[in-house]
């Protein structure tokens, strides 16, 4: 009897133990691609008697359940999956949701720094997500930009990419990572490389705004905005750590391509800390072997006994020398000790070897006969960022939510090039020291209309030395630096964006903007007699933006927005001695003022039962009091002494108008579970007025461009067959800057430069070997063309194999 007792007494414990383990039953719901967390998850029986919903860091208590319940998990973004609970529990308690193709409810930040609906917003946005990311396993984030089909990139070399959207680029663009902008002082009109400092193994989601963002943003947002979020410390639930990461490799052949990235998450309930590092090598470009042969890389300069000497590419399709490596860190840490506070914390570290700037190395020498620079080639690229943010959510008496972010970031470059058998190098270096502090707050209750507004201060300081260096001798001297040192740039700012949800299918937006931006910068008379002493500007710019979106029907969506957009003149502009190009040299220009756009566009979405989506945009870009490099003169004359050459004198001025129109065109569709078509056509068209009344073509309006893709998937595997295709730019639609250059393009039956239309075949596949284990297996340019894009100096990869493989837990 006592036997029985304590067997009866033994049960119990165990019923109350494994009761106790129920209850600790916690499963985290997650995206498929991603692994990110999915909130708002409804989770349900069969006849829906229990119901749970996960929290926002994915998880739900799965005690309520019992071990023979068949368990549904639904989201509106992704498809439906039902699962038994003991698989889950087999499964490390952790279900992975595949994100539905047809969602459209998108939520976006980029156009008042809080959530917003998509839909609700009359500005075209374009979202480029983590799960894209892995998927088209780009190289470098101006891959990154580059695959979402809408954003034409230039590349002058293999370290670089310089976006292009709506016919603007470079300083009339402004990059952003986690709210704060790149763009500092020393931006120039030339192409810029700094988007290859953003590692894409860290971003978490990219959204890009097409047309003036000014009212946000500031100066330089004039052809659109590029945000990149990169990946947030994970919190655990409960009073264990909560640990994640990933490792990652990627090999690509048409350069060679060894990279290996690692990420590791650790969360306790109030803190949590994010590691990530990558590391990429990419050896020498190799171009298809179909296209134009004066793209061919026949000869190149090497040192030989102390003497330059012209030798025979042994692989003329080889770019000798292209090749370079990166590293990428970050470390973030978050603080969050209630539901109303969060403190974020992140470092940012970015640097790149020396890599050669291709298209300087290309051009030939006066006579024809050889190469004109032995080397020419840029030294480490890097960039630093520390920011935090404290964020407030809740009511206060005039916010809903608050940001309060500061960040410092120091930026240093620099340049290094001489001519064929000079044995004197020349170089420049620069460093920018940035603060930027923001203030964003949102105001959601005023019924039907949402406040967002703000300030920002920026401070911008710039150092900038040179120095000639005989290679033979190793004498150092100094030399005239590119920029005044010590300058400064600053900005002062204050906006106000406005939503209003006049009708439950009509909304409104508004805002305005006042920037205010000061220059001061005294020049060094050493190397040069300048005209004046020093640079002291003071401008002030307002800016707005009005717009709707509209609803008739359902599945119909009318955009309209007007928006202007400004860029006030930079140290670049005001204070640069740079040799722009064969025969010319830049001056400073102490009298220049900000250059303004005015913007209207209309875009059109047509929704057919969520299987077939139509988007279409047209708009119109006005630029007056353009800054613009033109002819100068330079105490008095038109020509100087620059480097042992005489050179025609140019610099920066407000010297002409220019207009930008295009189309944008876009289709989806999801022909059934596993079948899917997207496709994409861009046509821009640029001209610059002078102030003779002369038109040339812009600079920086792309060819027409765009891409299709055939999709397939299943649980498994995901497979994409696309093609990416380029319009010709005929001779006389080339911009003036460019037909100089014909060393970089192909000849056409005149004898004349031009660029050739092209196209290549692609495919991409994804491959789940376990919830842990991914594999991409890529093969682009098929068909193994040689093609450059427009304005680019560097040739495109011909046919190239890439792997990837991705451990995550």
């Amino acid at each position: 009897m006592k036997f029985l007792v304590s067997m009866h007494k033994l049960l119990l414990l165990n019923v109350l133990f494994l009761s106790f383990l129920g209850w600790s039953q916690q499963v985290t719901v997650l995206d498929a691609d991603t692994r990110e967390p999915i909130a708002n998850v409804a989770v349900f029986n069969s006849d829906k008697t229990k119901i749970a919903l996960t929290d926002l860091e994915g998880n739900f208590d799965a005690s309520i359940f019992s071990d023979q319940d068949r368990i549904t998990f639904k989201h509106i973004s992704y498809e439906v999956k039902s699962i038994g609970k003991s698989q889950i529990l087999k499964l490390k308690q952790k279900v992975y949701l595949e994100i539905r193709p047809e969602e459209l409810n998108e939520v976006v930040m980029s156009i008042s720094k809080w959530e917003q609906q998509k839909k609700e917003i009359p500005n075209k946005i374009v979202s480029i997500s983590a799960k894209e990311i892995f998927m088209n396993a780009p190289q470098t984030s101006a891959d990154l930009l580059q695959s979402s089909g809408q954003v034409f990139v230039q590349k002058s070399q293999l370290g670089g990419g310089s976006p292009m959207i709506r016919g603007f680029a470079t300083n009339r663009l402004v990059l952003s990572v986690d709210g704060v902008r790149m763009n500092n002082a020393i931006f120039r009109g030339g192409n810029l490389q700094n988007v290859i400092s953003i590692d894409p193994f860290t971003v978490k989601n990219t959204e890009i705004i097409f047309g003036p963002g000014s009212v946000i943003y500031g100066s330089d947002a004039i052809g659109g905005v590029m945000n990149f979020y990169t990946k947030t410390p994970i919190l655990s639930q409960n009073q264990e750590a909560y640990v994640s990461g990933s490792a990652n490799y990627r090999f690509s052949s048409a350069n060679t391509e060894n990279t290996v990235h690692a990420d590791i998450n650790y969360g306790k309930e109030h803190w949590a800390a994010l590691t990530s590092f990558s590391y990429n090598d990419f050896q020498d470009l190799k171009m298809g072997s179909h296209g134009p042969d004066s793209y061919l890389r026949n000869n190149y300069v090497q040192r030989i006994d102390g003497e330059d000497v012209l030798v025979v590419n042994g692989d003329p399709k080889k770019q000798v020398t292209t090749g370079y490596d990166q590293i990428n860190f970050m470390q973030k840490f978050l603080y969050s000790p209630n539901a109303v506070w969060d403190l974020n914390l992140g470092v940012y570290y970015s640097e790149t070897s020396d890599y050669s700037r291709y298209d300087r190395l290309i051009r030939p020498s006066s006579d024809g006969e050889g190469l004109r620079s032995a080397e020419w080639y840029y030294g480490p690229q890097k960039w630093f960022m520390g920011n935090a943010q404290l964020k407030r959510k809740g009511k206060g008496k005039l916010y809903d939510g608050l940001k309060l972010t500061a960040a410092y970031q120091h930026f240093e470059e620099s340049r290094h090039d001489r001519d064929f058998q000079d044995v004197v190098l020349n170089s420049t270096e620069e460093k920018v020291d940035a603060l930027n502090f923001n203030l964003d707050l949102e105001n959601k209750k005023i019924g039907n209309f949402k406040l967002y507004y703000g300030g920002e201060f920026i401070y911008n300081k710039v150092g900038s030395v040179g120095s000639d260096l005989n290679i033979e001798t190793g004498d150092l001297a100094n030399a005239a630096s590119r920029y005044p040192d010590g300058s400064t740039w600053k900005s002062l700012a204050g906006y106000i964006n406005a939503e209003y949800k006049a009708k439950p299918n009509f909304i409104l937006m508004s805002g305005l903007r006042y920037s205010h931006v000061w220059i001061d910068a005294e020049f060094d008379q050493t190397f040069y007699s300048f005209p004046f002493n020093d640079a002291n500007l003071s401008t002030g710019a307002l800016t707005g933006s009005l717009g709707f979106s509209w609803f008739p029907k359902e599945d119909l969506q009318i955009t309209l927005n007007g928006s202007t957009g400004f860029r006030a003149p930079n140290i670049d502009d005001v204070g640069k001695i740079f040799d722009s190009e064969p025969g010319s040299v830049v001056v400073p220009n102490p009298d220049l003022e900000s250059e303004y756009a005015y913007n209207i566009e209309l875009g059109v979405q047509k929704n057919y039962n969520d299987r077939l989506l139509l988007k279409g945009a047209t708009f119109y870009t006005y630029l007056v009091d353009a800054l613009v490099r033109r002819d100068f003169s330079f105490n008095g004359m038109s020509e100087i002494e620059y480097e042992g050459e005489l050179s025609n004198v140019q610099a920066i001025q407000n010297a002409a108008k220019a207009y930008v129109y295009g189309f944008e065109f876009g289709a989806d569709a999801f022909l059934d579970d596993h079948w899917s078509l997207s496709s994409n056509l861009t046509i821009t068209e640029g001209i610059e007025e002078e102030d003779d009344g002369t038109d040339t073509s812009a600079r920086h309006a792309a060819p027409t461009f765009g891409d299709f893709h055939v999709k397939w998937k299943n649980q498994k595997l995901k497979m994409d067959l696309f093609v990416n295709y380029n319009g010709e730019v005929s001779n006389a639609d080339l911009a003036l800057s460019e037909q100089s250059k014909d060393y970089m393009y192909a000849v056409d039956e005149n004898g004349n430069p031009y660029s050739p239309s092209w196209y290549t075949l692609n495919l991409r596949s994804q491959y789940t070997i376990s919830n842990n284990l991914n594999a991409t297996l890529s093969l682009e340019n098929i068909t193994d063309q040689r093609y450059r894009t427009y304005s680019s100096g560097i040739v495109a990869a011909g046919r190239n194999l890439v792997l990837g493989l991705g451990y995550y837990f």
